[in-house]
């Protein structure tokens, strides 16, 4: 599925425009992306949340010539389910 199909979902459930839908859903994303680029998290009950990890800096190895190579730290993204999103996926609900 992609976001034009959960536009269209949604545009269709609501009465309103696609047009409206496809801000609206834009500007929910575009928000979840300023609050982890500043470093905060975003927890939506019943479904997850979103925040930011810090990576520590390591030795990885490349798989070519068996060179290690450092790997600086940074911070990624990362998403953690919520169990009732879980157990819903899960047919236990």
């Amino acid at each position: 599925m992609t976001k034009a199909d959960i536009v269209e979902d949604i545009a269709q459930k609501t009465g309103l425009t696609k047009k409206e839908v496809a801000e609206t859903v834009d500007l929910f994303l575009a928000k979840i992306g300023d609050l982890l680029v500043e470093g905060k998290h975003l927890e939506i009950r019943g479904f997850g949340t979103f925040k930011v990890k810090e990576r520590k800096e390591r030795m990885a190895r490349n798989p070519r010539t068996g060179e290690a190579v450092p790997v600086p730290a940074r911070k990624v993204p990362v998403f953690k389910v919520s169990k009732m999103l879980k157990d819903k996926v899960a047919g236990t609900n």
